[in-house]
């Protein structure tokens, strides 16, 4: 997290030497002999055969020990570093004929969205694969003096009513706090009111609790810069969640509302004011069910690159949690680690440029551009390609893929950590075979 961002030219310029040195090779190769020829075709075997199957005996180990049947996505061998457009575009709406099938053993968040419908779908279908589905309906606003709680209209009771005959997953809507800070925070009467308007919409519609994100905003308006104003913050939260929990959901009294906390990925080891650091966590964890943590949105239009690092991923999780200190996966365990469904398409000449792709047009931009590679970036763990459009314009596209997924998975695991998906309505649907 706290190394510098990379600039999306050092990709461009690996990707340029790898075109030259397989053109060198294939050159060399059609004059002369090569007495490294048959190693070299050992090893490309190696590398197409043996390597998947190693994936396929890892995942067993580390995700469904005692499952009896590989998921589809791992049967195929498709979860693999060397991947190519016409497999992803044959292959994306295939998965295992059982779809209840719970592959990842871990909590998973998933997020669904108003406006990208096919979310609502992909948690019908897949729904006993994720623990807590959060479709996003809620704002508390100021109005006046007054607070309003916005977003019934956007409730679908048929889904939630669909969703509870399906399986066991719990419905948490995310709820963002627009109010102003300044007197929700300051204002005891503007406190409980925001929390009684929470707590009555869970019992009325039978939610199972809420994500609420507010920490992002209360930054965007500057109010945590202020000490004060930011233990006023933290303590609102802390009375938010024993409020919730105080709130009974069965006669046995196991069951009471739970609260997921939006946190952003602090942006470096020198904590500012604005960050969620490791302290903020500690004095939550108590009070708060789980923290969905923003891990994506690494690069951007101004530094085209990687969605989300794995390295930077390791590293964030490492300044919130600590390393080998004992506690770290009990901090671990608190923790949804935010994973993209989404990609971004950048442009990387002309000037800068370009933005956030969900999963139909990034399988239109494979079928209309055909690259002739996806290349696997190590660094950060992301399959991307490029190509040139009819401007001439030269782009760069990363979006997620089975081993980018496979290996962010893994890192939960090392954490005891859950997974957080934004958001399901925008990935491929053999994506959630993985889970």
């Amino acid at each position: 997290m706290a190394k510098k961002r990379e600039r999306r030219a050092g990709v461009r310029a690996g990707h340029q030497s790898e075109q030259t040195d397989t053109l060198g090779t294939e050159k060399l190769s059609g004059s002369r002999a090569n007495p490294d020829h048959k190693l070299i075709t050992t090893t490309k075997w190696l590398c197409l055969i043996v390597f998947p199957v190693i994936s396929a005996i890892v995942y067993r180990i580390l995700y469904a020990p005692n499952t009896p049947d590989l998921p589809y996505v791992y049967r195929r061998e498709l979860v693999n570093k060397d991947i190519n457009y016409r497999q992803v575009l044959d292959e994306n709406m295939k998965t295992s004929e059982n779809s209840s099938q719970w592959n990842f053993k871990n909590p998973v968040l998933a997020y669904i969205t108003p406006w990208n419908s096919q979310g609502y779908e992909m948690a019908k279908k897949f729904s006993n694969k994720f623990t807590h589905l959060s479709p996003v309906w809620y704002e508390i606003k100021s109005q006046g003096t007054k607070l309003v709680l916005e977003g019934r209209h956007n409730a679908d009771k048929g889904w939630i009513t669909e969703i509870r005959r399906r399986g066991n997953s719990q419905i948490l809507p995310r709820v963002v706090l627009e109010a102003n800070p300044l007197d929700l925070l300051k204002r005891k009467k503007q406190r409980d009111k925001a929390i009684k308007l929470i707590i009555a919409e869970c019992k009325e519609m039978e939610y199972d609790g809420i994500v609420l994100e507010s920490w992002s905003r209360w930054a965007g308006y500057g109010v945590l810069h202020d000490p004060d104003m930011r233990i006023m913050a933290l303590e609102f939260i802390i009375q938010l969640g024993q409020a919730m929990h105080s709130v009974v959901l069965d006669p046995n009294k196991s069951k009471s509302l739970q609260l997921v906390f939006v946190i952003g990925p602090p942006r470096s080891d020198k904590l500012g004011e604005y960050d969620f650091g490791p302290e903020d966590l500690r004095s939550l964890r108590d009070v708060v069910d789980g923290f969905s943590l923003m891990t994506y949105d690494f690069s951007g239009p101004q530094n085209p690159g990687p969605n989300a690092p794995l390295k930077w991923i390791r590293s964030t999780m490492t300044i919130l949690c600590g390393a080998g200190n004992g506690n770290h996966r009990k901090l671990g365990k608190k923790i949804f680690i935010g994973i993209n469904f989404y990609g971004n398409d950048f442009v990387v000449s002309q000037g800068l440029g370009g933005g956030p792709i969900v999963g139909r047009e990034y399988l239109s931009l494979l079928e209309q551009h055909r690259p002739s590679q996806l290349h696997w970036e190590k660094n950060s763990a992301e399959h991307f390609f490029l190509y040139t459009d009819n401007q001439n314009v030269e782009h760069v596209v990363f979006y997620p893929s089975l081993m980018s997924i496979s290996m962010r998975l893994k890192e939960a695991v090392s954490w005891e950590a859950g997974i957080s998906i934004w958001e399901i309505g925008q990935g491929l649907e053999y994506f959630f075979d993985m889970f």
